[in-house]
């Protein structure tokens, strides 16, 4: 009877940890299908305002990611001190709201604005499901859940293109108005079954100071970047730009080491796995970002395919990185972490150096797109898991938001360069084949260069989850 009794009751824990697991990972699930969905849309919302540059449409993704990038700690640390859950679902609601305001936007600078509310959103809600899932959880799990939660970012991945392609075919606004469906579940299911946590040793309110002057220069360093070559590198702005970015940053760091309540505490930089996961996962996403928006820029404005048929195009991608997440779990038990990320660095490597040379102005996607796609789509299976994984797991639980914020903010970061980047090398689109064929191998060549730095970064990263 007893045994009975035990069993009905880890039978019990088990559901409940399995439910957990997927109502914050559907967290991560709408944020990253967003950016993938809004990414596909990108040509139509372009098309729709009438008159834009590809630098103005570029602040569509890149307002959305310095905000997210500049909020996404001190929403972790106040999180941390007022509790998790109620910034979870506040961050669900102010993301869910935004979408819809995002999908009746009357002009691009209106979008941009409900973009920024999406991010501010996004920012709450990102740390507190990781750190939710975290502190719900048993030690023994933690690890594993960490990686499911990365890899389920990964299946949206797959899955956006091909649900940006279609919604698109509707109307470009439908791509913001998915999130209200899985907004109105996630939020439901979370206030009922997810338990919640903070950290009692957390009085003081971050620095929300710091957290501005981050956004200020992150913003100056993208519009400087993105606006060099049509405003010219010298014109006084871009300058100034340059100056704000160099000095924001400083300010930023030296605030860390001197505010009582910094943003990123200065104990979480003495755990070198923490500091080589997020410089490998900031280097990374300079990649992750280019790629894929150059792959779609590449499909839509030079093979001409309309937005469901490069939906369709780029599934292969992602579609092997849930897969080969699996892959990368098994090898980390044979392998230490950092190689097996270095692997996986080096392969997305080696497919965009595949784009690069296959590249010709009659496109043939088997042959040109296809080989170089699927090889980066299994590179990030193996590298993305185990770094958001080993920049997380060795942290103390009570740190568990903000650590988390950290290596998402890192993320973040890498978006808005990459972007940022790759708009300085392609320039206009409104250009030749020809033309347009040299900047895009360009681009792929820069690309394949920033992956293989990530790759000799990532062998900094060691974890007592390896050992």
């Amino acid at each position: 009877m007893t045994e009975s009794v035990i069993a009905d009751t880890g039978q019990a824990s088990t559901t409940r940890n399995r439910a957990i697991i997927v109502v914050l990972c559907s967290a991560a699930f709408m944020a990253m299908l967003d950016v993938f969905v809004v990414n596909v849309a990108f040509t139509d919302i372009g098309q729709d305002f009438s008159g834009s540059s590809l630098a103005d449409l570029s602040w569509v993704l890149n307002a959305y990611t310095i905000v997210y990038a500049a909020l996404l700690i001190p929403a972790g640390r106040l999180a941390d001190r007022h509790g998790r859950k109620a910034g979870f679902l506040v961050g669900l609601t102010v993301f869910t709201l935004a979408s819809v305001a995002c999908a009746a936007a009357p002009s691009l600078w209106f979008l941009v604005a409900f973009r920024v509310l999406q991010a501010a959103g996004a920012a709450a809600l990102t740390p507190t499901s990781l750190g939710l899932l975290l502190t719900s959880l048993p030690p023994e799990k933690r690890a594993g859940a960490v990686k499911v939660w990365a890899t389920t970012s990964s299946v949206a991945g797959a899955l956006g293109p091909v649900v940006g392609g279609a919604l698109v075919q509707i109307s470009w606004q439908w791509v913001f108005l998915i999130n209200l469906p899985i907004g109105v579940a996630a939020l439901a299911a979370a206030w009922r079954i997810v338990p919640d946590s903070r950290d009692e040793s957390v009085t003081r309110t971050p620095d929300l100071l710091g957290a501005a002057v981050l956004a200020v220069a992150v913003g100056a360093l993208s519009l400087g970047m993105v606006k060099g070559n049509e405003w010219s590198w010298t014109d006084a702005v871009i300058v100034a730009a340059f100056v704000v970015a160099v000095l924001g940053l400083a300010l930023f760091v030296v605030r860390i080491f001197t505010h009582p309540a910094p943003v990123i505490n200065p104990a979480l930089l003495k755990v070198p796995t923490f500091v080589w996961a997020n410089i490998t996962a900031l280097v990374f996403c300079v990649a992750f970002s280019a790629v894929f928006t150059s792959v779609v820029l590449w499909l839509e404005n030079v093979a001409d395919y309309n937005t469901l048929i490069t939906g369709l195009a780029l599934v292969p991608g992602p579609a092997m990185v849930p897969f080969f997440a699996i892959v990368g779990q098994k090898l980390d038990k044979l392998i230490p972490i950092n190689a097996v990320t270095a692997i996986g660095n080096l392969l997305f490597a080696i497919g965009a150096v595949l784009l690069a040379v296959s590249a010709s102005t009659e496109v043939n996607y088997a042959l040109q797109i296809l080989p170089g796609w699927v090889i980066i789509g299994i590179g990030i299976g193996l590298a993305l898991p185990n770094m958001i994984a080993a920049a997380t797991v060795d942290l103390p639980a009570a740190q568990a938001a903000t650590g988390s914020a950290v290596v998402n903010t890192s993320r973040q970061l890498g978006y808005v360069l990459g972007l940022a980047i790759l708009v300085v090398v392609l320039g206009s689109l409104d250009v030749t084949r020809e033309h347009a064929l040299t900047v895009f191998r360009h681009g792929w060549w820069a690309i394949a260069l920033i992956a293989a730095v990530s790759a000799a970064t990532a062998l900094g990263i060691t974890s007592r989850t390896n050992k």
